[in-house]
């Protein structure tokens, strides 16, 4: 039997990165998908998304939405529980980076990175948890960063919004484990996706390996597959915690 046959599941920011390998290995295990995206540009890639996810045999719907706006969300949401009955499953991954020096950031700079990044941590989690509560039972899990826990030199507006997720994250584990959710986040390093290319073709590139014990960066299925260990039954027990998948950067 598969690990989340017939559940429902969100995933926030998913047309491509970690976001469409969550989606994917989730619907690998039974769960449908409702995932969101934001840019006209993504379009295609979410449209490529839903037929991948549609021949595990699964229900994928994928909706342009802006998870750091209120308004999107509870519309989103409402729309999800219309068309698939439910939501047992919220993984918030939206997210961005807009990396500069303290001297040079701007404030529009820092609003959009805590807007996407943190906001909609609230957004999401405000609007899901009434149909989890109803269920009695549901999994949120907040995609944090390494990044969070230690801080990094440049990026500072990054770095205080996952900060802020894992803050968050564990006061909803207080708030919401007498109703038998659970929420938890993921703190990644440094994994292969479009934002990190830089990190891995870049000069400096063997020299920040030898800060990774594993010595190389990590791949969007290896935090798919922390997802699903979350999402499951398998973490019944577990809940207000950070699970970092860093390849012990954090050590």
């Amino acid at each position: 039997m598969q690990l989340l046959q017939n559940k429902v599941a969100i995933v926030t920011g998913a047309a491509r990165g970690i976001g469409a390998a969550i989606a994917l290995k989730l619907a690998e295990q039974g769960a449908n998908i409702a995932f969101t995206y934001v840019s006209d540009s993504s379009s295609e890639k979410a449209a490529a998304l839903v037929a991948q996810i549609e021949l595990f045999g699964v229900k994928a719907k994928a909706y342009q939405t802006n998870a750091a706006i209120f308004t999107d969300c509870e519309s989103f949401v409402a729309d999800t529980l219309k068309e698939f009955g439910t939501i047992d499953i919220c993984v918030n991954n939206a997210g961005i980076s807009k990396d500069n020096l303290l001297l040079r950031m701007t404030e529009e700079q820092w609003d959009d990175v805590i807007d996407t990044n943190l906001k909609s941590v609230f957004n999401m989690t405000k609007q899901v948890i009434r149909p989890m509560m109803k269920a009695k039972s549901g999994s949120i899990i907040n995609m944090s960063s390494i990044i969070g826990i230690r801080g990094n030199a440049g990026q500072g507006s990054y770095a205080a919004s996952k900060a802020g997720i894992i803050g968050f994250t564990k006061s909803m584990a207080l708030e919401l484990g007498s109703r038998n959710i659970r929420c938890n986040a993921i703190a990644p390093g440094f994994i292969e996706t479009d934002m990190t290319h830089y990190l891995k073709d870049g000069d400096g590139a063997t020299e920040f390996l030898k800060k990774i014990p594993l010595g190389r960066f990590g791949k969007a299925e290896e935090i798919a597959n922390t997802t699903l260990f979350l999402a499951s039954h398998w973490s019944a027990y577990i809940t207000g915690q950070v699970l970092s998948a860093c390849g012990g950067l954090n050590i």
